[in-house]
């Protein structure tokens, strides 16, 4: 394959953002032909429930090379990312934000790594999260820190701005599963990565969609995607019960015979509360392990396409 003369595809989901897209797309297709490759915008409208399809639809129809694809509802940005992926031809796909937090004069310079360095991924890393909020910044703090240690995964300061090689745009699009997490998906693919800083941008418009209990949400599926640690976890804490167990059980015997026992239900009182407590919590877990099971055994679409402009059905991989 010749990358010079590539395809490049520029996969945007998209949420309740008509008041922006406009800017957002003229300020990426100005960086996108500075690369001088052949182009496709592929915009996902996210179930939204303002204006968003009718500004994609005027977009797309000044334009062939950009696309719409409108989802039957709101499945969420992991989906939206995993429909561009499907529709996406480019030699190279690269996704990013439409509220132009993810910087577009970025775009060259992350094509110019996948030309000349031979980068299969070109991964956009923060290095200044910019005016973003003391509590978002703690939130997303707290949110790396639980994935590094359920499962594993070093995501500090990612983002969803990367560029893909065709191959490991397939090799993403083999991956079954329903509950997916971007992120970790292409960190657990492997292939040859360059990491490139970059400042988050203030949003063009409009506010943040993700809350403290969206981040909560995103945080269990990617550690119980990507990992078994939270199960383990529960096997340390019946090890560490048992050992309590065993030194209050010795205690009150000794206590006992020794005829120093005294009476009360303070100690069963607590006994009872801890265990209960633990053995909730080890519910807990392996509840949320079979519900993913359950989620997956259905085998459900990721997402479901109601309408598209300037694509066809067979144009999805």
């Amino acid at each position: 394959m010749n990358r010079e003369t590539s395809l490049l595809s520029i996969v945007l989901p998209v949420f309740n953002e008509s008041g922006i897209l406009k800017k957002s797309i003229s300020e990426i297709l100005k960086h996108v032909k500075a690369t001088g490759l052949s182009y496709e915008i592929i915009i996902i409208d996210d179930g939204s429930t303002d204006k968003t399809w009718e500004t994609v639809s005027s977009l797309s129809g000044d334009s062939e090379e950009i696309k719409g694809i409108k989802l039957s509802r709101n499945f969420g940005k992991e989906s939206a990312i995993a429909t561009g992926l499907q529709f996406a031809a480019g030699d190279a796909v690269i996704v990013m934000d439409g509220d132009l937090q993810h910087p577009p004069e970025l775009i060259p310079r992350m094509v110019r790594l996948w030309l000349d360095e031979k980068a299969d991924i070109v991964e956009a890393v923060k290095d200044d999260r910019g005016d973003e909020p003391f509590m978002s910044s703690l939130r997303a703090k707290v949110f790396y820190v639980i994935i590094k240690y359920l499962s594993g995964l070093k995501l500090d300061n990612s983002s969803d701005f990367k560029l893909l090689d065709r191959k490991v745009v397939d090799a993403c699009n083999q991956l079954s599963e329903r509950v997916r997490f971007f992120r970790g998906i292409i960190s657990w693919l492997g292939f040859r990565k360059v990491k490139v800083p970059f400042s988050v941008r203030k949003r063009a418009g409009g506010r943040s969609g993700w809350s403290t209990g969206q981040l909560i949400k995103l945080a269990i599926d990617a550690s119980t995607a990507f990992s078994s640690i939270p199960l383990h976890f529960i096997t340390v804490l019946g090890i560490i019960t048992l050992a309590l167990s065993l030194i209050i059980g010795t205690q009150t015997l000794y206590m006992k015979f020794s005829g120093q026992a005294v009476s009360g239900f303070t100690t069963v009182i607590i006994l009872l509360l801890f265990i209960g407590s633990v053995l909730m919590l080890s519910l807990g877990i392996i509840g949320i392990y079979i519900s993913r099971i359950f989620e997956e055994v259905k085998r459900r679409p990721v997402f479901i396409v109601e309408k598209t402009e300037n694509l066809k059905a067979t144009d999805s991989k």
